[in-house]
């Protein structure tokens, strides 16, 4: 594994723990709780399909989990702009985990296309 595909396993690792930790810190009422296990769901897969990812056995199993990875990170993003919206947590407070999603989003999304375009090509 080379270190860009390792500072990136180490950064979704480091996102995963961020969520653990929102999620724990939510307010216990039920739209909090439903909101936060979906986004526990979504932002800790990310990284676990970037594993996959790259032991992926082939490229088109590479190309399908990253774009796994990109569909989970785009949904963690939704749920947590989600709990913003609906007053369960503060703007401020989730400000950091939304800018890691939309920093992640872009990641996957230029990782995709490009594995893409060499599959292609």
């Amino acid at each position: 594994m080379n270190g860009k595909s390792e500072h990136l396993r180490r950064r979704t690792r480091e996102f995963a723990l961020r969520i653990i930790r929102m999620y724990s810190a939510l307010p216990k009422n039920a739209v909090a709780q439903v909101l936060g296990k979906q986004v526990l769901r979504s932002g800790t897969s990310v990284g676990a399909n970037y594993c996959e990812a790259s032991r992926g056995r082939s490229k088109a199993e590479f190309v399908s989990k990253i774009g796994d990875c990109l569909k989970e990170i785009d949904e963690t993003a939704y749920w947590l702009e989600l709990l913003v919206e609906s007053g369960c947590v503060g703007d401020g407070k989730m400000a950091g985990l939304l800018d890691e999603s939309r920093q992640l989003i872009a990641i996957f999304t230029t990782i995709h296309k490009k594995a893409k375009e060499k599959d292609e090509g």
